[in-house]
């Protein structure tokens, strides 16, 4: 599939996309990690500037919506450190297994999300990849593997082995971030009118001799609830309706003080909690409407923007989508405006609005 775009109209800090609803601002976060002061600073500013929401996107970012001040913005989140490198902003798309070193796992990926991330912004070249490029790191557990990464890597017992578009290529890198950073080049040398590797004509010209295996299987639930890690404390994961979380509730996860993660299933982790901090935790954010219950209908749904947010949907997606929730139903669920279908998972049923109702694209 070509590009249909000469330019990449993928947004971040700097270069915002105008909504429906005014501007907005997506913000990288590498490995989906976040501290909880840079938290609090993005909460304040969508409720400040903005729509007083976060939204969590499918590489593990948050975007700010309505914002009516673009350069304050910006330069609140360039004070919190979100924002290491104008040129390469929107290039810094990285996923990994999001609890690495705290539970399981073949590896502790934390690392080389740090060491990416500074290749990625040392290299001049990779700042023309597009907004949409990404890398991933799993541990081994087969998490992130299987949302079909331009480059990644996946680490067995015996190490890691780079992935193309989530295919196992065999290759076993004794450098990981260099193996990673020499994909996105090559890419960068062949793609033509291609934004992402899925749509090269023969991705394996990448890794002449290489040979794609199968690709790894979409993960089917996010790690949800009260997570005892293996040095003993305990991580909290939740479910935010629909991805959208609200800047108040931001706040509240901020005030804890824990290191947060968000991940590609718009969840988030709060980690490294003592028991006692991890009850009192719980108590508070459950009620704010954060979702501990692994067996919730709002994990079997998502959806994009919808109206009033973007011209081009026919319908108040994520109102039909609340309004649709149902835990029978026997696949993952995703409600879309347009034919452009944002947001698609990789896995499940996808519905477009018509005006009328919606029409199942795929099942």
């Amino acid at each position: 599939m070509s590009r249909t775009r000469d330019s990449d109209a993928c947004p971040g800090a700097l270069q915002v996309h105008q909504a429906a609803d005014g501007a907005l601002v997506r913000v990288r976060l590498p490995g989906g990690r976040i501290s909880a002061a840079q938290l609090a600073t993005l909460a304040g500013a969508a409720q400040e500037f903005g729509s007083a929401t976060l939204e969590l996107t499918a590489r593990g970012n948050v975007q700010l919506r309505a914002i009516r001040d673009v350069t304050a913005v910006a330069e609140a989140v360039a004070a919190a450190g979100l924002l290491p490198s104008a040129t390469h902003e929107r290039v810094r798309n990285i996923v990994a297994s999001p609890l690495s070193g705290r539970v399981g796992g073949n590896a502790d990926v934390r690392p080389w999300i740090t060491e990416l991330d500074a290749a990625i912004r040392a290299e001049p070249r990779l700042a023309d990849l597009g907004g949409r490029f990404f890398f991933s790191l799993d541990d081994g557990r087969g998490d992130v593997s299987g949302l079909c990464a331009d480059a990644g890597v996946h680490v067995g017992p015996d190490g890691p082995t780079l992935l193309l578009a989530g295919r196992d290529t065999g290759v076993r890198p004794s450098d990981v971030t260099a193996a990673l950073v020499d994909v996105a080049l090559r890419f960068l040398e062949t793609r033509e009118k291609a934004w992402r590797i899925t749509e090269l004509a023969n991705p394996a010209e990448l890794l002449p001799g290489a040979e794609l295996g199968a690709a790894f299987m979409p993960a089917q639930k996010p790690p949800i609830g009260w997570i005892t890690q293996d040095d003993g404390r305990v991580t909290l994961g939740a479910a935010v309706p629909l991805g959208v979380l609200p800047a108040r509730d931001a706040e509240f996860l901020a005030a804890i003080e824990a290191p947060v993660l968000f991940t590609p299933w718009r969840t988030v982790l709060v980690c490294d909690l003592t028991e006692e901090v991890a009850d009192v935790a719980l108590r508070v954010l459950a009620p704010l409407g954060l979702v501990f219950d692994e067996n919730s209908p709002w994990l079997t749904v998502s959806a994009c923007t919808g109206s009033p947010g973007c011209a081009r949907s026919l319908a108040d997606v994520r109102a039909d989508t609340e309004a649709a929730l149902d835990p029978a139903y026997p696949v993952h669920r995703h409600f879309v405006g347009c034919e452009r279908a944002c947001g698609s998972p990789l896995h499940g049923e996808v519905l477009i609005a018509t005006g009328t109702g919606y029409q199942v694209r795929r099942s």
